[in-house]
């Protein structure tokens, strides 16, 4: 992580002052800055110039979009988080089609590129031409989600709650129960424990609000497969362990209790190393020396239907160590906390937030100092951050896991 450790972490009885102190810290240097564009939406990451500007994270995912506004109306900038979902709305009643034509049978859902595009030009809210994995079910559940959770302030017209109601058909009619996509990490098409969850959730949200039931079968099959996240029996599919199965436990909550610390001894227990949390075992993306083995404007390419041309490329072990899921554990514990009193709940909150601080740019780093990477990856017998830094899904959880402990200090 550097020549020296970043002099930033909590101790397990820290006080109010003291995790006020170290937000205050991190604003002034620039860590929580998250740049929006023109109609409130965010890119998924801030980086300027060079080689970032041909990795594509220049623009918009529904997904992280879905995660940054809810963290912003968890500290209490719900404008920004309103903003931002009003324009995922606005994107998806552009192309209200790509939901109609699929659930009236006009097209065949097996075409990635005939369903809702999960990743666009956010400036023009225009699809992009591009080739891509746009079967992406928790994309689609994610943004449902969040409109839902938030229709009391964004007072949604009576054309926007229509175009709630067919997301919400058509996750029924792909039965997202048992249909394969390429889920949170955009690869190879699966059925997936991660999106079923996270679809489960939007249909939940929906319902709760407007008393429309298409959800069961969700909870039917999650209560089959977890918490593995694919039992499929082909071995590119099947998958026993992956960490997008933290995000059903925050911030969608739709796994909770003995499930829910399963998967987070699964996750700790497998994909934890010492710079961060892996996605996955065999996780091939940013594998060691990546920038040497693939050109700058491949690396972030869709690799969806070849997945196994980049997988030659990883060294057993040297997987990306990503920054996002240190402050999902925090948050976790940090729950468990609240209800338990355990001292050891503290204990594993703290750590994980201790993490996710250790993970921040040193003073010196050509991204500048105390900024949120995307991972961690081996370059040349190294760890050092990716060139995806910095990624505001990272910085944006990583805030939320300090407001969390914010929080529960004030309660106490």
């Amino acid at each position: 992580m550097g020549n020296s450790p970043i002099p930033l972490s909590l101790k397990s009885d820290c006080t109010l002052p003291d995790v006020m102190q170290l937000l205050q810290f991190l604003e002034d240097q620039g860590t929580f800055r998250f740049p929006t564009l023109a109609n409130g939406l965010f890119s998924a990451a801030a980086g300027e110039g060079g080689e970032f500007e041909l990795t594509g994270y220049r623009n918009v995912w529904v997904r992280d979009n879905v995660h940054i506004a809810h963290a912003h109306w968890q500290w209490g900038e719900t404008g920004k988080a309103v903003a931002a979902t009003k324009s995922l709305m606005a994107f998806f009643k552009k192309y209200q089609h790509r939901f109609t034509d699929i659930i009236e049978g006009r097209v065949d859902p097996a075409d990635p590129m005939s369903r809702p595009h999960i990743r666009f030009d956010g400036d023009h809210l225009n699809e992009l031409s591009e080739k891509w994995s746009h079967a992406q079910n928790d994309a689609i559940g994610a943004f449902l989600w969040i409109a839902s959770q938030l229709n009391g302030e964004c007072h949604w017209t009576n054309s926007e709650l229509e175009l709630l109601a067919d997301v919400a058909r058509y996750l029924t009619a792909i039965k997202y129960w048992n249909d394969e996509d390429s889920g949170h990490w955009e690869e190879v098409r699966k059925v997936a424990a991660s999106s079923i969850g996270v679809a489960t959730a939007g249909l939940e949200a929906w319902e709760a609000r407007f008393g429309q039931s298409a959800s069961q079968e969700g909870r039917t099959a999650l209560s089959t497969i977890l918490p593995s996240e694919c039992i499929q029996s082909d071995a590119q599919k099947n998958r026993r362990y992956d960490s997008a199965l933290l995000f059903l436990i925050y911030p969608y909550r739709v796994v909770t209790g003995e499930m829910a610390e399963s998967i987070v001894k699964d996750v700790t227990g497998n994909l934890m190393g010492e710079h961060g949390i892996r996605r996955y075992l065999g996780d091939s993306y940013w594998c060691a020396d990546y920038k040497e083995k693939l050109a700058a404007d491949v690396r972030t390419s869709d690799f969806s239907d070849n997945l196994a041309d980049r997988d030659r490329l990883l060294e057993p072990g040297l997987e990306a160590q990503w920054c996002l899921f240190d402050p999902i554990v925090s948050i976790h514990y940090g729950l468990r906390f609240e209800q338990s009193r355990d001292p050891q709940d503290r204990d594993r909150q703290i750590q994980h937030l201790n993490r996710s601080l250790n993970q921040l740019t040193q003073p010196g780093s050509r991204f500048g100092a105390y900024r949120c990477p995307e991972s961690y990856f081996c370059e040349r017998g190294r760890y050092v951050p990716n060139d995806i830094c910095p990624l505001l899904w990272t910085q944006a959880n990583l805030k939320l896991a300090l407001t969390h402990l914010v929080r529960e200090l004030r309660q106490s």
